[in-house]
C-alpha cells in the first residue's frame, strides 16, 4: 500500500503491506532508527512520537492510518550539535542510563508540556478548573506510559521540571 508520512517536516513515500506499523516503517522503511521497539504492544512507550501534537505509540498504529499527518520523531526535536531544551536538559540531569527508552521518553515528555500548557488534566490534577502546576507527583502520573528499566525516573523528572519552568533545587516535594 502505497503511503505518504510526512516526517520530521519532510515528505515520505512508502510502499508497504497495510499491516506495517508505524514503528516498523520508521525504522525499517526509512532508517529512522531513534524510536525504538521496546514490548512491541504499547505498555513501554519506548516507540513514542508525536502526531500532529499529540503523543503515541508508533507501535500500536498502522503506517497507513498516518497518510498526510505530521509526525514528529526523536530525530526531528533536535540535532547533537542544536538539541532541543529537553534534550538539552536530559544530558544534564543524566535523565538517561541505557538511553534505550530515552527517544520515547523525550518525546513524550515534549507533548506531554504542551497538553500541560493546554490545560489537559491529569488524574492526580487537584483543580480542574486552573493550569495544573507540574509537581513531581504530576509529572510521574502524566509520564507513566513510559518506563525506564534503569530507574533513572528522579532525573527525568528534574530534567521535565527544569524545562516547564520550574525550579530543580529547593523543590518542596522533593524534600518531603
Amino acid at each position: 500500500m502505497r503511503t505518504t508520512l510526512n516526517i520530521n517536516g519532510t515528505e515520505h513515500q512508502i510502499d508497504a503491506d497495510p499491516r506495517t506499523t508505524l514503528l516498523d516503517a520508521l525504522r525499517n522503511h526509512l532508517g529512522l532508527t531513534g524510536s525504538k521497539k521496546g514490548c512491541d504492544h504499547g505498555q513501554c512507550g519506548a516507540c513514542t512520537v508525536i502526531v500532529d501534537g499529540r503523543r503515541i505509540n508508533s507501535c500500536l498504529t498502522l503506517a497507513c492510518m498516518m497518510d498526510g499527518a505530521e509526525i514528529t520523531t526523536i530525530e526531528g526535536l533536535g540535532t547533537p550539535s542544536d538539541l532541543s531544551p529537553l534534550q538539552d536538559a536530559f544530558v544534564r540531569h543524566d535523565g538517561y542510563q541505557c538511553g534505550y527508552c530515552t527517544p520515547g521518553q523525550i518525546c513524550s515528555a515534549t507533548a506531554m508540556l504542551e497538553e500541560a500548557r493546554a490545560g489537559w488534566p491529569s488524574v492526580v490534577t487537584e483543580d480542574l478548573t486552573a493550569t495544573a502546576e507540574l509537581t513531581d507527583s504530576e509529572i510521574a502520573e502524566r509520564m507513566s506510559g513510559n518506563l525506564c528499566r534503569c530507574a533513572a525516573y528522579p532525573n527525568i523528572v528534574d530534567a521535565i521540571r527544569e524545562v516547564s519552568g520550574r525550579e530543580t533545587s529547593g523543590n518542596k516535594e522533593a524534600a518531603e
